[in-house]
């Protein structure tokens, strides 16, 4: 087998005794790490410090994942203006949260007959929400509820376009 020192450094091609020798001399673990490798490669370490390492990374990716939560808003054709103002507030602060925001129109009976003005409602939502929102799922229909979603702008868009702005005044101030 090919043997990995205590110190990282490559011993060379040696028997299971004589690693074995080794790794108690140094008071450390013999341990496999490439199986299907011709010679095995084994190296000398501690092992308990090894999974001890391994699930403290694991635990720190987990913490950097960013989870995407899908908040919802209802409407109905008949809700009045100041009461959607509401919640297009409510969903421009959870876009700013990094959230996504599904809007639903919810048609009752003969609702259903007038889908032109739901269409309406999600485009106004829309564009009353495009300078922190795009949409990602354009309006459609599933059953009985019309429904759009809006996934946040990307930051760094907004911020190139406003280095562009302040470039281009640099320039018109220039000449």
């Amino acid at each position: 087998m090919r043997l990995i020192g205590p110190d990282g450094g490559n011993v060379g091609v040696v028997s299971i005794k004589e690693a074995l020798k080794i790794a108690r001399e140094a008071e450390l673990d013999l341990v496999e790490v490439s199986p299907g490798a011709n010679p095995p490669v084994c190296r000398v370490m501690d092992f308990g410090k090894f999974i001890y390492e391994k699930a403290k990374k694991e635990r720190e990716a987990k913490k950097a994942q960013t989870k995407i939560e899908v908040k919802e808003i209802r409407l109905r054709p008949k809700t009045n203006e100041a009461h959607r103002g509401f919640k297009v507030d409510d969903a421009r602060r959870w876009l700013g949260q990094g959230h996504k925001v599904r809007v639903t129109v919810k048609f009752r009976g003969r609702e259903m007959d007038y889908p032109e003005i739901a269409l309406e409602d999600l485009k106004e939502v829309a564009e009353s929400l495009s300078d922190v929102a795009m949409i990602e799922v354009p309006p459609q229909m599933e059953g009985r509820t019309m429904l759009v979603v809006l996934a946040p702008a990307k930051a760094g868009a907004a911020k190139k376009k406003e280095k562009t702005e302040q470039a281009e005044v640099k320039n018109e101030a220039e000449a």
